[in-house]
C-alpha cells in the first residue's frame, strides 16, 4: 500500500471531510454483533470515531505514523501501524470491517483474504469513497478542469477506482444493493483551499514544478463565488456493502 498522505497529515485531519451519521446507522443496520470493528486505513480516524459509539472496540490500523498521530483519540478505539493485507487481529473476531476512502491503495486479492480470516461468520464489510465535490456549475467546472487536467498526470493509477466510484474493484462477498449517500457540508474560501492542499496529487505536482497550482485555482473561484461567506458543499458518497 502507498503511503500519499503522512506529508500532509495535520491538514489532512482538520480538512478532509467528515461522513454522514446516516451512513453509519445504515451500515451497522446489518451487523448482529457490535463487539468488535475493523476500520482498515483508518487515516485520522474519522470512521474509527464514529464506529466508537456502537461497538465495544475498534481496532483500527493504518500505514502511516503521522496520519495516527494526528488521529482521534477514544478510549475504545486501538490505533495501530499495520499493513491491511496482513494484521494482527485474531481469526474470527471482527463483526464488521470498514475502509473509507482507501481501498484503492489496497492489494485486493490480500486484503480480501485477511478480511475472512478475521471476520466472524456473516459479518460485514462496507466500503466507500466519495467522488469530486460539488457547489455550483460554474467552480464545478474548474475543479473538474484542475483535476483531471492541471494534476491529471501527477495522480497514481489507483485514482481512476475513486473516479469510476469504486464501480471497478472487486468485491467478492454477497452484496447487498445499497441507496445513495452524500456530505453536506458549509465550507469558506479559506476551507476548501485548505481541502484542496490534502489532495495527493498536488503534492507531486508541487515537488515537480516548484510551485502550487492552488493559488490559480483559486483566484478562478473567488472570482465567480459572490458575496456568500460560506457555500454547501456536496461530496457524493459511494457504498458498497457485503456480507462475508
Amino acid at each position: 500500500m502507498k503511503d500519499n498522505f503522512s506529508q500532509q497529515a495535520a491538514a489532512y485531519a482538520v480538512y478532509r471531510p467528515q461522513y454522514p451519521a446516516e451512513l453509519f446507522d445504515y451500515i451497522t443496520g446489518f451487523v448482529k454483533e457490535k463487539q468488535h470493528a475493523w476500520d482498515c486505513g483508518t487515516g485520522n480516524g474519522q470512521t474509527a470515531r464514529e464506529l466508537s459509539k456502537y461497538f465495544n472496540t475498534v481496532f483500527a490500523t493504518e500505514i502511516s505514523q503521522k496520519q495516527i498521530d494526528n488521529a482521534y483519540r477514544c478510549d475504545n478505539i486501538i490505533y495501530s501501524l499495520q499493513p491491511a493485507e496482513k494484521t494482527g487481529l485474531a481469526d474470527k473476531s471482527i463483526d464488521l470491517v470498514t475502509v473509507s476512502q482507501a481501498l484503492h491503495w489496497f492489494d485486493f486479492e490480500k486484503f480480501y483474504a485477511e478480511v475472512n480470516r478475521v471476520a466472524k461468520p456473516g459479518a460485514v464489510i462496507a466500503v466507500w469513497t466519495y467522488s469530486l465535490l460539488r457547489i455550483t456549475p460554474v467552480i464545478d467546472a474548474l475543479v473538474e478542469d484542475y483535476h483531471f487536467n492541471t494534476l491529471g498526470n501527477y495522480w497514481d493509477a489507483e485514482r481512476k477506482y475513486v473516479d469510476d466510484h469504486y464501480t471497478g474493484i472487486p468485491f467478492p462477498f454477497d452484496e447487498i444493493t445499497t441507496p445513495s449517500f452524500e456530505i453536506k457540508l458549509y465550507w469558506t474560501l479559506a476551507e476548501l483551499e485548505g481541502y484542496f492542499y490534502t489532495w495527493s496529487a498536488l503534492q507531486k505536482f508541487t515537488a515537480a514544478n516548484n510551485y502550487s497550482p492552488v493559488d490559480a485555482l483559486m483566484e478562478q473561484i473567488k472570482n465567480v463565488w459572490g458575496a456568500d461567506e460560506e457555500k454547501a458543499i456536496i461530496f457524493p458518497v459511494h457504498l458498497r456493502l457485503g456480507r462475508i
